[in-house]
């Protein structure tokens, strides 16, 4: 696929989708630190649960997304998809999971850094053994260097908050978002391959139906372990999450199939360091814009190596 104003164009829809990530990210992992693990699994599932309602009700009012959903049934049975590129929702899951378990304990500094590190290193792998719906983009100096630029821009954005040192034990434990980070970029790939086939609008609904699933198992799981059920957040506002994150699934898996994961997810990057500096001081400062543009400058140096391919 050819690179121009059109993949430009893309990749800006990626920046500008993205701050929905850290905008959901500010609701949803407060949820298992004030009420426990299991309530926060509950409420993860009831968020998801009202999007995919939301999904399906504007389905039925509109006939040509009414046969998107209908027709993923049928392309999995005629073999076009394989069963295993459905499951890019439990990645998603796993990421929300490490958010909540993980980002309290090793800090939101060293949490973020990890998520970028395995999404940028993901992402780069996932378009070169051709897992991205764009195709095969194998490893090469432009790429590297893009991706190196925006794992360099989130540790020195959170060089501020590491100064005062990290334990061994909690560099070890940054390897769950490590892992979950570079799950993103395989979920983004594959709900990409599903939107290639069937459309985004129904790879976002396959996307819920698999992302509800996985909280109600991992709900019945914990039954089996000590504990209860230490009531409900209270806050209606907690529940919007799901609405937010099914947006971004559409956006982007609509996005990956035109210039790949690894310029899709750092276009997400950057729209993510610029909704989270924005969130953290009430808006964009010109500290705040510096690592958004090194990590959009390594955007370009992507486009520009594959506009030559």
């Amino acid at each position: 696929m050819q690179g121009g104003p059109r993949t430009v164009r893309a990749a800006d829809g990626a920046r500008r989708g993205a701050p929905r990530t850290p905008v959901r990210g500010q609701r949803t992992p407060r949820r298992p630190a004030r009420h426990g693990p299991r309530t926060g699994i509950a409420a993860g599932a009831i968020s998801i649960g009202v999007s995919l309602l939301a999904l399906l009700a504007v389905s039925l009012l509109m006939p040509a997304r009414r046969r998107e959903v209908a027709g993923i049934a049928a392309v999995f049975r005629e073999r076009r998809l394989r069963p295993w590129e459905a499951s890019g929702a439990v990645l998603g899951a796993c990421f929300v999971a490490s958010q909540g378990l993980t980002a309290p304990m090793i800090g939101v500094a060293l949490f973020s850094i990890a998520v970028t590190a395995g999404q940028a290193c993901g992402a780069l792998f996932v378009d070169h053994i051709g897992l991205s719906p764009s195709g095969r983009q194998a490893v090469s100096r432009s790429r590297v260097i893009a991706t190196a630029l925006a794992v360099t821009t989130m540790g020195v954005g959170a060089s501020e908050q590491l100064t005062a040192g990290v334990a061994w034990a909690t560099v070890l434990a940054a390897a769950t978002p490590l892992a979950t980070g570079a799950g993103l970029s395989v979920q983004q790939a594959l709900n990409g391959r599903i939107a290639r086939v069937v459309g985004p609008w129904a790879a976002t609904v396959n996307n819920m139906v698999v992302g509800l699933a996985t909280p109600i198992v991992a709900f019945a799981v914990s039954l089996l372990a000590a504990g209860s059920l230490n009531g409900m957040p209270g806050d209606a506002d907690l529940y919007i999450g799901g609405l937010l994150g099914t947006a971004f699934v559409a956006l982007t898996s609509w996005l990956a199939r035109i210039h790949g994961v690894l310029v899709l997810g750092l276009s997400v990057i950057a729209g993510q360091v610029l909704a989270a500096g924005a969130i953290q001081h009430g808006h964009a400062t010109p500290m705040s814009l510096i690592p958004v543009a090194l990590t959009l400058t390594g955007v370009l140096i992507a486009l520009r190596q594959r506009a030559h391919h």
